[in-house]
């Protein structure tokens, strides 16, 4: 089991507390699990405590002894109730934060009342986005565990020509190649922060299927196995000469890349075929652009005003009124972190920031091709994380 070291947890914390000071903020209170991760190296149920100045403070309900062995903070604590919250922090020595920030973009709004109730003089701000800013850059750990993360996808990847054939359905499919990623070492959740968007490992979508718009925040959609999950692979059969989106997230030791590939069974028109190479044209001018300095917005136009010039603008990642309007997005622990590389974003890129690029077109009634990869951002452009062919394989029917 792998723990994440002290000296990443401090060097965290002191990029938080610069920011909370910054901010004029005298303390940040972390209760989401992703962020407890990242601040504290454990999720068990607690709410982290971290000053503007000092040691930050844990203090756990469930399960205690395991945050214990879990966190390498200083100061890990037992919390019986959300009412000893600001007798914890007064017998640690903490005065009562006036100004505390909360994750606000993701606490319940019951939650958000009762903390105002425990902290009737303090008056409450939104910590999120100084979370997420510090989130954004990667450590050499961090780096370190995404590209384990990414050799569960090439295995993945791999396996994909020794289960595809015709006639079986994309669900099943999905199950084999799920299989393949979990004994490799994948955790199998896949966290997003965008409220009321989630995802099972990602999208395996055969012809049409992969023209079928959702609720997600995604380029596809996918018709999925019922309208309580109405997203992803479905019972479609698979054919002979229809793309396949392979398009899914590995996650190691909470750590996520994000990728794409496109299949077929013995082939593919040749327009799907061009299609495809202008998004790796696309893919690969994102990729040298993306420097430090450079915003997010200034990304997303590159890419499709490249989109419009090769024919492809009214198809350029989605289909009318269901297109979506970004090129990729921030990875980490989240599937959903900053940057994005979207439209009339402003936020800076800076070296360390992990981003995935993922051009895509879709056809009506014919379905998606393109690619996706994951790319830390260096001073000479996205440097590449993930691996394999971007090529559309071509499977020999059996």
């Amino acid at each position: 089991m792998t723990y994440t070291p002290k000296s990443e947890l401090d060097a965290r914390t002191q990029r938080i507390q610069t920011l909370l000071a910054q901010s004029d903020l005298d303390g940040a209170l972390i209760v989401q699990n992703a962020d407890l991760f990242y601040l504290a190296g454990t999720t068990q149920q607690s709410h982290l405590y971290i000053p503007r100045e000092g040691m930050p403070l844990l203090m756990t309900r469930k399960s205690f002894p395991r945050a214990r062995v879990e966190s390498a903070l200083e100061r890990v604590v037992s919390l019986a109730s959300l009412r000893d919250l600001p007798r914890l922090l007064q017998e640690h020595g903490y005065a009562l934060p006036k100004r505390l920030g909360l994750e606000l973009d993701v606490l319940p709004a019951n939650s958000y009342f009762g903390y105002r109730n425990l902290f009737r003089d303090t008056e409450l701000l939104d910590a999120s986005p100084l979370i997420r800013r510090v989130r954004a850059v990667k450590s050499s750990y961090e780096l370190a565990a995404m590209r384990r993360a990414a050799r569960i996808g090439e295995k993945t990847v791999r396996a994909m020509r020794g289960f595809l054939h015709a006639g079986t359905t994309e669900i099943e499919l999905a199950g084999r190649l799920e299989a393949v990623a979990r004994a490799a070492g994948h955790q199998g959740a896949v966290k997003y922060r965008l409220w009321n968007n989630d995802l099972f490992y990602g999208h395996l979508l055969a012809g049409k299927s992969a023209a079928q718009p959702s609720y997600l925040s995604s380029p596809t959609g996918g018709r999925g196995m019922s309208p309580a999950f109405a997203q992803g692979s479905s019972r479609h059969k698979i054919r002979r000469g229809e793309p396949i989106l392979f398009d899914y997230v590995f996650v190691c030791n909470g750590y996520i890349v994000d990728q794409t590939r496109i299949f077929a069974i013995d082939e593919l028109p040749a327009r799907l075929f061009r299609a495809h190479d202008a998004m790796l044209e696309i893919q690969d001018a994102v990729a040298r652009a993306a420097k430090p300095g450079i915003t997010g917005g200034e990304i997303y136009q590159l890419a499709l005003e490249l989109a419009r010039q090769r024919g492809y603008e009214s198809n350029f990642g989605g289909l009318g009124s269901d297109r979506v309007s970004f090129v990729g997005h921030g990875v980490g622990l989240e599937l959903d972190e900053c940057p994005f590389l979207a439209k009339g974003q402003t936020m800076p890129l800076e070296a360390g920031m992990v981003i995935a690029v993922e051009p895509k077109v879709t056809f009506a009634k014919v379905g998606t091709v393109g690619i996706e990869n994951t790319f830390v951002v260096t001073a000479r452009g996205g440097k590449r994380i993930t691996r394999g062919s971007d090529q559309i394989g071509i499977v020999k029917a059996k």
